[in-house]
């Protein structure tokens, strides 16, 4: 799912994915594509 806004995570790019696990709005950098989910999640932080 796409939205709009700014990186919920490095609060500078612009947001272009939702994490279905968490919610946070993240942009391509800290979304991890392969698991689907933001890069905290990726790693169990979510």
């Amino acid at each position: 799912m796409s939205r709009s806004g700014l990186c919920q995570h490095c609060e500078s790019a612009p947001a272009n994915h939702t994490c279905p696990n968490c919610g946070s709005l993240v942009c391509e950098r800290h979304f991890d594509r392969q698991r689907g989910e933001c890069a905290s999640c990726s790693v169990g932080m979510g």
